[in-house]
C-alpha cells in the first residue's frame, strides 16, 4: 500500500511582541504540517508573508493552469517527492512561476522531504547524498537592536563579543543603518557603516571569519564603491546584498572592482533565476533560501550550478529551527557549501526563533554536528503555535 496525503494545514504564527520598524522577518513564521495516512506528519517552513504564504497553499484552483497547490496534494504519495514538486509547479504556472508561489511550495517540498526520512527511519541528509568530508561549520548572523550609531554599534559588538565565546569560526555582522530596510527607521551616514564594520573586526580579532550584510543599501556600484573600497583591509569573507536585486549589471560592476565577493540570492526563486544571478550579476557567493528557492531540491540544484562555476554558497537561513534543520542537511551532502546561517538560543532575539521548533542539532567546536534522528529531525512545540497562531 502506497502512503497517502489525507491533508495540509498552514499556521500562520506572530510573535506578540512583533515590531513592524524591525528589519527582521523572524518574528513571524509560515509553518505547513503535511499529515498523512500512516500517521507520519511532516513539517515545513518558508520565509515569506505567513498570510500570503497560507493563500498559495489553501487558495482553490479555477482552471488547468491555476490549480489550488493543496488540491493537488490531497491523495498523492508523499515520497513522490520531485513529481509533486513538477506537478505544482506546472499546474500553478499562472499563479507564480517565481516568488510567493514558489516559497509556499518550497515549505511544503520541506515537510514531503521530512516525511520520507521518517518512513525511511533516516535523517534527511542520508536520503539526499553522500556525507561530505569536511565540517559544517555555522556562522553566528548578528542583527543588532538600536536607535543611534552608538547604540547599535554597541549591541552589534557584544553579540560579535558573545559569538566569539560560544566559539564561533564565522559571524556575519547586519550593517543596516541606512537603505530602504534601514534598521527602525536608522538614517546614518555611509561612512558609520566603515566605522562599524571595522569595529566589529576589532572584536573578533583576525581569525575569525567576518561576512558583512548591508541589505541592499546602494543602488549602484559607483556609490556603493565609494563607501567599501576600503573594506578589503577588514578582511570580510562577502559583501551580501550592497545593490538592489534587479540591478544585475552594477552587481557585475562591483564585483570588477572590489577585492571581496559579493553575496546575494536569499530572495530568489528556482534555480532559474540563479542563472542570472551568476552569469549577469557575477556573484562570487550564491545564498539560496531553502524554503524560499522552492525547496531542498531546488536549492540542490542551485548549488550543483554553482559547483559546475567553482562558486562557493552560503544559504540564507533567517527563521526557527525548521529552516535552519532543512538548511544543515542540506549542507552535510553539499562540500561546496563554506557556511551556513545559524544562530543558538542564547543569540536570538526573536521568540519565535527560540521557542517554535527544537532541532537535532549539536553544535561543538565551531561546527554542526550531523542530525541523527529521522526526518528533519525536529520537535514542534504547539504550545508556541497555539499561543502566536493567527486566524
Amino acid at each position: 500500500m502506497r502512503m497517502k496525503i489525507t491533508d495540509v494545514k498552514c499556521h500562520v504564527l506572530v510573535a506578540d511582541d512583533v515590531d513592524c520598524g524591525l528589519t527582521s522577518s523572524a518574528q513571524d513564521s509560515f509553518l505547513v504540517v503535511v499529515t498523512t495516512d500512516e500517521g507520519i506528519d511532516g513539517y515545513g517552513e518558508s520565509d515569506l508573508n505567513p498570510w500570503i504564504g497560507r493563500a498559495c497553499v489553501e487558495a482553490p484552483g479555477t482552471h488547468t493552469m491555476g490549480i489550488g497547490m493543496r488540491e493537488l496534494l490531497i491523495g498523492r504519495d508523499p515520497q513522490d517527492i520531485g513529481l509533486i514538486w513538477d506537478d505544482i509547479y506546472t499546474y500553478t504556472a499562472m499563479n507564480g512561476r517565481r516568488g510567493a508561489v514558489i516559497h509556499a511550495l518550497g515549505a511544503v517540498e520541506m515537510a514531503l522531504w521530512d516525511i520520507a526520512g521518517k518512513a525511511a527511519g533516516q535523517p534527511v541528509w542520508q536520503l539526499l547524498g553522500k556525507k561530505r568530508d569536511t565540517p559544517v561549520i555555522p556562522y553566528a548572523s548578528l542583527q543588532p537592536s538600536g536607535k543611534t550609531f552608538e547604540t547599535y554599534r554597541d549591541a552589534l559588538c557584544a553579540s560579535a563579543e558573545a559569538a566569539k565565546n560560544l566559539g564561533f569560526q564565522a559571524v556575519k555582522a547586519e550593517c543596516t543603518m541606512s537603505g530602504p530596510f534601514a534598521h527602525d527607521s536608522m538614517n546614518e551616514p555611509f561612512c558609520r557603516h566603515t566605522d562599524l564594520v571595522a569595529a566589529v573586526r576589532d572584536v573578533l580579532g583576525p581569525d575569525i571569519a567576518l561576512l558583512v550584510d548591508v541589505q541592499y543599501i546602494w543602488r549602484d556600484a559607483e556609490t556603493a564603491f565609494a563607501t567599501v573600497r576600503d573594506w578589503g583591509e577588514f578582511d570580510i569573507y562577502f559583501l551580501e546584498t550592497p545593490i538592489w536585486p534587479d540591478f544585475l549589471d552594477e552587481h557585475a560592476r562591483l564585483a570588477e572592482q572590489v577585492p571581496f565577493p559579493i553575496a546575494s540570492g536569499e530572495w530568489l526563486s528556482t534555480k532559474w533565476e540563479f542563472v542570472d544571478l551568476i552569469e549577469r550579476g557575477k556573484v562570487g557567493v550564491v545564498q539560496p533560501d531553502v524554503g524560499r528557492v522552492g525547496g531542498i531540491r531546488e536549492a540542490q540544484a542551485v548549488c550543483e550550478m554553482a559547483a559546475v562555476r567553482e562558486i562557493p554558497v552560503v544559504p540564507h537561513c533567517w527563521k526557527t529551527g525548521v529552516s535552519l534543520s532543512a538548511t544543515a542537511h542540506l549542507a552535510f551532502v553539499t562540500p561546496g557549501i563554506s557556511f551556513i546561517e545559524y544562530l543558538p538560543p542564547q543569540l536570538c532575539i526573536e521568540k519565535l526563533r527560540r521557542e517554535l521548533a527544537t532541532e537535532d542539532l549539536d553544535f561543538e567546536n565551531g561546527e554542526i554536528l550531523a542530525p541523527t534522528k529521522p526526518g528533519l529531525g525536529i520537535e514542534i512545540n504547539w504550545d508556541a503555535v497555539n499561543a502566536y497562531g493567527q486566524l
